[in-house]
């Protein structure tokens, strides 16, 4: 089955978890993407990365963990909320970013 290639980038500790080389994966999501169906396929491919970026039991995001789309913070948006166009037509990547905390 082939799906929709989406880019996605991680940061550097989930990469080095994963043993993934550069700083981008390009997943093949099913039609309609939305971050629970690319967070499906990420985990699917490197199961090692299950339950670093969401919780496995309820699917809620970690805390220090920030989802951005097109310059766009979208991680307080619906999970099964669909991506943006840029997003799925492979111009931009979805950024799964760490998020600093500190005062």
């Amino acid at each position: 089955m082939s799906g929709i290639p989406i880019r996605v980038e991680l940061p550097a500790h989930l990469r080095t978890l994963a043993r993934i080389a550069g700083h981008e994966v390009a997943l093949d999501v099913p039609a309609s993407p939305t971050i629970a169906a690319v967070l499906d396929v990420l985990e699917a491919a490197y199961p090692m990365l299950r339950g670093t970026i969401r919780d496995q039991a309820t699917r809620e995001r970690r805390a220090f963990l920030r989802f951005f789309a097109c310059q766009q913070d979208i991680s307080l948006d619906s999970p099964d909320a669909p991506l943006p166009a840029a997003i799925v037509s492979g111009a931009e990547p979805l950024i799964i970013l760490g998020a600093v905390a500190g005062g």
